[in-house]
């Protein structure tokens, strides 16, 4: 994926061409806004810093908001689309339309959602049945079928199951099984010793507690329960694997029989488990981790009842607790996003429910979305764009001095077998099937998990669907599926606030889109993962022994490079969890340039504002990362994302771009500067 946990909805009229102000800048009636020169901190060198030359002046002018734990261009865009969708549903509420329609489920959705009052009087009511079911078990053979009971809803209890491509066959959709089941948001939580993580377990033992309370458990109790699931879940952390390791493709792929994974799990009667969560007729599954599911299965043979019901009732409670009454939703606040993110109030309840929106009812958001604000003219100038990017990678690949000749003619087939998609699907979810009513919203969300549950599970046995989004036209990022050889261009990765697409050089455009979108997804097919699926998507070595030898040298390269930028004082990044996205930044800086080497802006070499064709693309580029996060949600970044931080996605890979020298007079003794012998170079 392009961006870092921006899975947001986002505007496009920002690049549809079509009128409004509310997208323009205060003299934008007059002259085309420069947002590139009026972002800059001339007070800093680019040779220095060129993150904070190109974006420092907008940093200082967007102070992060008290609801957020960072800013960004992002979010900027983000404010656009949810004034709009707000309104859309504020329509919908009144329309008084068919039942069964989406103008009916947006509407009643958005109703019960801000009716406040509703949700503090039901308290937890929506979730007691749950909880009793919890509750009533007599014993712990009963625990697998309560958990059968509760992932359909949403709650991650235990394991983490679905229906995904096999990596081998990607043809075919298969059962998979992965690690899952913590609170906290990775392992490394719960047995770093650092200052930091350790008060955050003892602020998650807290918040457990407060959980528990709300519950109505008195104090005690509620201690000793919370106690009981940092135990649980710590025993499940132990055996989870760690970030950079879940990035192996081969050794997350394990495929087994059911009777397989019935011995690898003594105690467990898969057949009957997977009956219970709905799953008929299936005979092999692919075990991610199956260290965790020995451990699983372990725990569920000598964990004692009174654990599992301890364990299970935080997790579901955590899951709906936003949705549920204030007190609940403001102790969820308090620790997911005040202690673990840094925010210092929550976000209004109006943009809450429409991010609850967005998951439920996406698609339907979608087809209103594109209709009225990523126009036909603007999705011919990205698909232009992306056919312009993947000629000049064409070139590139033809050119490396570290491909032999017979890898490269594989590697240009599979280049040429990518399916873009730019700005929207084809056709949309059909919801006729979700039930969506004013009862309350936590029951709203619990049916809209359950819809999407089993559309998942209706794909399994058929034929895969490669027509099919994984993300939203309002969504703020793009990504590349390895099984389906594609790379995925919402509408919103295009958006840039305060600018019309027609007031938008090509500069601006080849290093915001071309290269920090389309380029950075391309080269994720030949990434450290994404070069080990062939062209039909499958997880096949096709490339020679030599050829990955020398790649990989390489690889390790950057890998150095990234681990040795340290921040907030300790922590550093984490090169090797990384590397694909590091991999694919600085790939797509050096194939967006050459494609950027065609246009007539940069043929012209005429200055705009005292810039240059290339500085202006380089700070395109630069654009895409224009963002600040607190303390708390950068250190949580660095122990949870595959993503490096905004500033390292920019400074990283143009210390190893010689065309970055060139544009900006970089010299030795400035601080980006690299050695010629150190400069990481892949394409």
């Amino acid at each position: 994926m392009k961006k870092h946990l921006l899975l947001l909805p986002l505007l496009a009229a920002a690049v549809s061409g079509c009128p409004s102000n509310s997208l323009k800048t205060a003299n934008s009636s007059d002259s085309k806004p420069d947002l590139l020169h009026a972002a800059l901190d001339t007070t800093v060198a680019p040779g220095d810093d060129f993150f904070s030359y190109a974006n420092g002046t907008w940093i200082k002018n967007n102070p992060i908001p008290a609801s957020e734990s960072s800013m960004g261009i992002g979010k900027k865009v983000q404010e656009e689309v949810y004034a709009r969708l707000r309104q859309t549903s504020i329509e919908a509420a009144k329309a008084n339309a068919a039942a069964g329609s989406n103008q009916q489920k947006i509407g009643d959705f958005w109703a019960v959602g801000l009716d406040s009052v509703k949700a503090d009087k039901l308290g937890a009511t929506p979730i007691r049945a749950e909880l009793d079911r919890i509750a009533a078990m007599k014993t712990v053979a009963e625990v697998p079928g309560v958990i059968a009971r509760e992932i359909p809803l949403g709650v991650r209890a235990l394991i983490g199951i679905n229906v995904s491509q096999d990596d081998k066959n990607s043809e075919k959709m298969v059962l998979t099984l992965r690690q899952s089941g913590l609170g906290l948001p990775n392992r490394d939580y719960y047995f770093n010793t650092d200052s930091r993580t350790a008060n955050i377990r003892a602020e998650y033992l807290k918040h457990v507690t407060n959980t528990f309370r709300l519950l109505g458990q008195n104090p005690a109790t509620a201690q000793t329960n919370a106690a009981k699931v940092l135990a649980l879940e710590t025993s499940l952390a132990k055996s989870s694997r760690k970030l950079e390791a879940l990035r192996d493709p081969y050794a997350n792929y394990n495929k087994m029989s059911i009777a397989q994974l019935n011995k690898l799990t003594p105690g467990l009667d898969w057949k009957t488990w997977l009956t219970q969560m709905e799953f008929t007729g299936v005979d092999t599954v692919i075990v991610g981790q199956p260290e965790f599911y020995q451990n699983a299965a372990q725990l569920l043979r000598t964990t004692p009842l009174d654990d599992w019901k301890a364990y299970l009732t935080w997790q579901l409670t955590r899951t709906f607790a936003p949705t549920l009454s204030s007190e609940f939703v403001e102790e969820n606040f308090r620790f997911y996003s005040s202690v673990l993110r840094g925010a210092k109030a929550i976000r209004p309840r109006w943009k809450r429910v429409l991010d609850m929106q967005e998951d439920a009812l996406g698609d339907a958001l979608g087809q209103l979305f594109v209709k009225e604000y990523f126009k036909p003219e603007t999705k011919a100038r990205y698909d232009t764009l992306v056919k312009n990017v993947v000629s000049s990678f064409a070139e590139h690949i033809q050119k490396v001095d570290w491909m032999s000749a017979p890898t490269k003619v594989v590697a240009l087939e599979k280049l040429r077998k990518i399916t873009p998609k730019v700005g929207y699907p084809s056709k949309w979810k059909d919801y006729s099937t979700l039930t969506i009513d004013r009862s309350s919203l936590a029951a709203n969300v619990m049916r809209a998990n359950q819809w999407q549950y089993r559309y998942e599970l209706n794909k399994l046995g058929k034929p895969v669907d490669r027509t099919e989004w994984g993300m939203t036209p309002q969504t703020y990022n793009a990504y590349y599926n390895p099984s389906n050889n594609e790379i995925v261009l919402p509408a919103a990765a295009f958006a840039v606030p305060g600018l019309l697409d027609a007031d938008a050089d090509d500069a601006l455009v080849y290093g915001y889109a071309g290269a920090s979108t389309i380029g950075h997804e391309l080269t994720h097919g030949f990434d450290d993962q994404g070069s080990q699926f062939d062209a039909k998507g499958n997880l096949h070595e096709w490339w020679s022994k030599e050829d990955r030898q020398r790649f990989n040298q390489r690889v390790a390269g950057i890998v150095k490079q990234f681990n040795g930028y340290t921040l907030l004082d300790s922590l550093h990044i984490n090169g090797a969890a990384t590397a694909g996205e590091n991999i694919a930044d600085l790939g797509g800086i050096v194939i967006g340039l050459d494609a950027f080497k065609k246009t007539k802006q940069y043929k012209e070499g005429k200055k705009i504002n005292g810039l240059t064709p290339v500085q202006r693309y380089f700070l395109g580029y630069a654009l895409g990362w224009q963002n600040h996060t607190r303390d708390e949600s950068l250190a949580n970044q660095l122990l949870t994302d595959v993503h490096s931080p905004a500033q390292y996605r920019v400074n990283g890979p143009m210390a190893d771009v010689p065309a970055f020298y060139e544009a900006f007079g970089i010299k030795p003794g400035q601080k980006l500067y690299r050695p010629d012998s150190t400069r990481v170079i892949i394409w």
